[in-house]
Parts: structure tokens; sequence; C-alpha cells
């Protein structure tokens, strides 16, 4: 990991057998700090990005996705405040996730790459996860 001014750029060289495949391995991981944006580009040349603003709505942690069959934090729709979306920091979790630091302190989520991938919000992977619903039936 390189911590150049605002920037956090992480070269990924290594994967876990059976938990990444080209899809859902990052080559390049880039947090801009003063941005608020994550980049990744992944080994099959797709490139994702994502604004604080997304990236906090979607931390997987306990205490905002709730557990043991109680809501978390997010399903009360909250107002993020600005230190709730300033990313502060970008660590690597083994071969397979990524965790934020935000500016409040909460660092408890760990972002599967998977996640990463499978919620990218570029409107090529928006249109196929719409494609995907609809094919399964929709909001029955």
């Amino acid at each position: 990991m390189v911590l150049n001014g605002d920037w956090v750029k992480v070269r990924v060289r290594s994967t876990i057998s059976g938990v990444n495949d080209a899809t859902t391995t990052p080559v390049r991981i880039d947090a801009d700090r003063a941005a608020g944006t994550l980049s990744l580009g992944w080994t099959d040349g797709h490139a994702t990005a994502y604004d604080a603003v997304t990236l906090r709505w979607l931390c997987p942690c306990a205490y905002c996705r709730g557990e043991a069959g109680m809501p978390g934090w997010l399903d009360t729709n909250p107002t993020l405040t600005a230190d709730q979306v300033k990313i502060v920091d970008v660590a690597l979790v083994g071969a397979y996730a990524i965790q934020v630091t935000w500016g409040d302190g909460h660092a408890t989520g760990y972002h599967s790459y998977r996640l990463l991938r499978e919620q990218c919000p570029c409107a090529s992977c928006t249109r196929d996860r719409e494609q995907r619903h609809q094919d399964h039936g929709g909001d029955r």
C-alpha cells in the first residue's frame, strides 16, 4: 500500500484459490481521500468506481446490516454526516477484501472483492443486475 497525500494506492498481487476469479480479483485499488472515491481495476479489465456515500451504504458489518434477525443501523435510513462518508484509510484484508476506516472512526466492515464487483455502480453492471432481476421474476 502506498500513502501519497490524499491517495491510498494498493497493488494486489495474490489471490486465494476458490475465493477470487477474474471478475473478483482486483489488480489495482485507488482510494482518493480528497475526492471521496474508491476505484478498482479488475483482472478481466473492468473498472469500478465508488463514491464514498455509496461505499458507506454498502458497509456489510453487523452494526450496519444487523445480525440475529435484528435490523442494522443502515436499515433505519439515517442521514449520513460528512464524517461518516469521509474515507480516512483503506487496508487490505487478506486477499479477499478491503477495510475502510471512516471519518467517524467506523472500521468494522470488510468489503469483499466479490461484494464490490457484484454491486459495481457502472451503467453496464447496473443494467446486467436489473436484467437478472427481471429474468428471475422481479418483485413477485
